[in-house]
């Protein structure tokens, strides 16, 4: 049995734990990073990262190993929804667009800046076990790689970045509130020559679809449909994604001029906070925090929460405050940030009709091009919903 004491250890590499163990290491704390993956390793996302997120990367000297290659940039949101179209500009946090890089490379770049910050990173290995003391504090892990045989390893903070099926949530209970159910089943595919460069939506009645560029020239194409379908339609994921597809004749013309390049993936997630600290164990990323991917915000969510929470530990590890306090202005900056985002991603995920009110938002949205630019950035969250609907130019109130 191994006993090596660290300041923290992160289970989970990915978009969130990556982050938050490089953003340690990079303060001095001692840090292992572990994960039952081995990178580059895929994963079920939305790959788009808005602005926010962008902007992250730059702030941690990464974007140009993201965008390196030649993966496009996307600078123009364009919102199909039957009877009118528009598109608008996302840019914001100093950025002019978007990226959607494929996981297998995201998530090796950012696992390998951990390496380079001086965290011990530790692939392919599973957490089966966390150690607490007598007064039920957590105080280190129980795991191994592989074959090998079982160790421990003891930190000051275990952090559970480990995703919406958080093991390390589970195993310290922690709380959830404002919680709503899943509210829509969504699949996506890549395609090679779809031609797609930009962000395209598509709205027909209960039918969400929309597309984008990822690396080596192909498009992925998310489609999705409510909850209520989910075991109806589950036999028949293809024809249903296929049938959504050709609700939009041109989308559905360059789609059959394309080809599809692997399986069809999908998945469906509730909506919940969790309570993202206790004593010894912090959350961050889709293990605190999940909410519906029709928004695209997880990964740059999980970056903006990478930074408060690696902050917040910083704070508790060198003595700045107490574990607690610290821990506590980290949720509350934490549900701050996404909670108006987070109503505004629910309300679409119900995939309802438009009502009146919100058809005549629409309209008058189509006729200004400064109103399709800020629905844009709501949507790549860069704007606040309240602060984007308040304008009387959609509202109708005098200036």
């Amino acid at each position: 049995m191994t006993h090596t004491t660290y300041d923290a250890i992160v289970v989970g590499a990915r978009c969130a734990g990556a982050p938050t163990a490089m953003l340690l290491a990079r303060q001095g704390h001692r840090v292992l990073l572990t994960d039952r993956a081995v990178f580059p390793s895929d994963t079920v996302s939305t790959h788009l990262i808005h602005p926010p997120g962008v902007a992250a990367l730059d702030r941690w000297g990464l974007l140009e190993r993201v965008t390196a290659g030649g993966l496009p940039e996307i600078t123009r949101y364009s919102f199909d929804l039957g009877p009118l179209t528009f598109a608008g500009s996302p840019a914001g946090f100093g950025h002019a667009g978007s990226y959607a890089p494929r996981r297998t490379v995201l998530d090796k770049i950012l696992v390998d800046a951990a390496a380079e910050a001086g965290a011990e990173v530790r692939e392919g290995f599973s957490v089966e076990e966390l150690v607490s003391d007598g007064d039920g504090t957590v105080t280190g892990i129980r795991g191994r790689e592989h074959a090998g045989a079982q160790v421990t390893e003891h930190a000051r903070v275990v952090v559970g970045a480990d995703g919406a099926h958080s093991f390390v949530a589970r195993t310290v209970g922690a709380g959830t509130y404002d919680e709503i159910p899943k509210l829509q089943a969504g699949y996506y595919t890549y395609w090679e020559g779809l031609g797609l460069e930009d962000f395209e939506a598509y709205l027909r009645g209960d039918r969400a679809f929309a597309g984008w560029p990822t690396h080596d020239g192909l498009s992925l194409v998310v489609c999705s449909w409510p909850m209520s379908e989910f075991e109806a339609n589950r036999a028949d994921v293809e024809g249903q994604y296929l049938a959504a597809i050709s609700l939009a004749p041109g989308l559905a013309e360059r789609a059959a001029g394309a080809t599809r390049v692997g399986r069809i993936m999908g998945t469906a997630v509730p909506n919940h906070f969790r309570t993202p600290h206790g004593p010894g164990w912090a959350l961050v990323g889709d293990a605190g925090y999940l909410k519906d991917f029709i928004t695209a915000q997880g990964i740059q969510d999980a970056f903006q929460d990478a930074e408060l929470c690696a902050r917040a530990l910083h704070e508790a590890l060198t003595g700045q405050r107490p574990f607690e306090e610290a821990m506590a202005v980290y949720q509350e900056a934490r549900d701050g940030r996404v909670r108006e985002m987070y109503g505004f991603t629910a309300d679409f995920a119900k995939l309802e009709p438009p009502t009146p009110e919100m058809q005549q938002v629409f309209g008058a949205i189509a006729q200004r091009q400064e109103l399709m630019d800020g629905f844009a950035r709501v949507l790549a969250g860069v704007t606040r919903p309240s602060e984007f609907f308040s304008d009387p130019a959609l509202t109708g109130a005098p200036a």
